[in-house]
């Protein structure tokens, strides 16, 4: 009767499958690692946030600066596009201007850090607060990772603000933009006839375009780009225009077109564009194409919801934007006269104004009466890239 087997392995059978078992073990523990390791990783990168999102917090952030600031204070932002791991780190920069005490600065730099921090916190935002010589610094994290700089500069003296503002050039300029040009060539010829700095627009892909462009430099005017942008009213678009959707790759290779076709470009201002002008994502993605190729930016601001200017200086594009009526509004010469007397009187107000027209025969006529009575009104023409910083 066999009560059992015992099996025996010879000493290096032994060590062999002792090998093996320490092998497969320690291959285990390093798959268990790795497995831990690109989870960790897949939580990182799911918790980075989208740069369009950064940016839309950085809006946040800036409003709620301006909101709990002295109104004498400045606010500057820096959108920064994607680094190679499609992040970004945008910043804000916050003068405190104040009259007060040590007391009240200190205060008022408590309020401040509140607010941002309450904006900060909505979002899930960690902070990571840093006192320097050079002032404040606020960075924001988000799963580790810094999404936000914010320095707050300490009160320099408003009378220091005073001086410099009135160190600058104090006589009143003003630039006036033509736009859609391209099709109608006599318009052209008209204004050409006016000796004047005026800024010439020009719509891409029409008949005259390049033409009327390349003429214009020979004459001695500036040419911009009018950049065709979709609409919210029901204006008839141009065939082809900036729409809300658009990636950054599209954005450029359309700008690419329209320069190719409207020759000699150096600056942009917006074709219709309420919709377009309005939207966040979109003005985030053309202000970098703009700035690459040097390019400064008008905008008409043919809504009140546009933010093209504020997200052109966050992303270091020289810009301005219209700041009088438009011209002919009313096609009528009285009514453009009117309008005429209204930018004067708005550049010598505002120390510089940006007016906006259309070669329209009513135009051309009250351009034609009121243009060589600047100088005696105290106004000096000057071209769009004049008024823009």
């Amino acid at each position: 009767m066999t009560v059992g087997r015992v099996l025996i392995s010879s000493p290096s059978s032994f060590l062999t499958d002792t090998q093996a078992n320490v092998a497969r073990l320690a291959g285990f523990v390093l798959l268990l690692g790795l497995s831990w390791t690109m989870s960790g990783c897949k939580k990182q990168e799911a918790a980075r946030l989208a740069p369009a999102k950064i940016h839309a917090i950085t809006r946040e952030l800036a409003a709620a600066a301006k909101s709990a600031a002295a109104n004498s204070s400045e606010i500057r932002v820096a959108f920064q596009p994607p680094d190679a791991n499609g992040g970004a780190i945008d910043r804000v920069d916050i003068n405190l201007f104040s009259t007060g005490a040590g007391s009240a600065e200190r205060s008022q730099i408590r309020k401040l850090q509140q607010s941002l921090s309450t904006v900060a916190t909505r979002h899930g935002l960690t902070e990571e607060p840093s006192e320097r010589r050079e002032g404040i610094f606020l960075f924001f994290l988000k799963s580790g990772v810094r999404t936000h700089a914010i320095h707050i500069h300490p009160a320099a003296r408003a009378s220091q603000r005073t001086s410099d503002i009135s160190g600058q050039h104090s006589a009143p300029r003003l630039a006036i933009i033509l736009d859609d040009f391209g099709s109608d060539r006599a318009a052209a010829e008209a204004i050409f006839a006016l000796p004047y700095p005026l800024t010439i627009s020009v719509l891409p892909n029409h008949e005259h375009s390049a033409e009327i462009a390349n003429e214009a430099h020979r004459r001695g005017y500036q040419v911009m780009l009018h950049l065709p942008m979709q609409s919210i009213a029901n204006e008839t678009g141009e065939a082809r225009e900036l729409h809300a959707g658009m990636q950054a790759a599209e954005v450029s290779a359309l700008i690419e077109q329209f320069l190719q076709n409207v020759p000699g470009v150096v600056g942009v201002n917006n074709h219709q564009g309420s919709q377009a002008t309005s939207d966040p994502e979109l003005m985030d993605e053309l202000m970098p194409v703009l700035r690459e190729r040097r390019l400064f930016y008008v905008d008409s601001r043919t809504t009140v919801a546009t933010v093209a200017f504020d997200t052109a200086q966050a992303f270091g594009v020289r810009s301005g934007f219209r700041n009088v009526p438009f011209l002919d509004d009313v096609a009528e010469v009285a009514a453009v006269r009117k309008q005429l007397e209204l930018a004067f009187r708005g550049a010598r107000e505002k120390g510089e104004a940006i007016a906006i027209g259309h070669p329209r025969p009513a135009t051309l006529q009250a351009l034609r009466e009121f243009l060589p009575r600047a100088e005696a009104n105290g106004i000096r023409l000057v071209f769009a890239s004049d008024l823009v910083r």
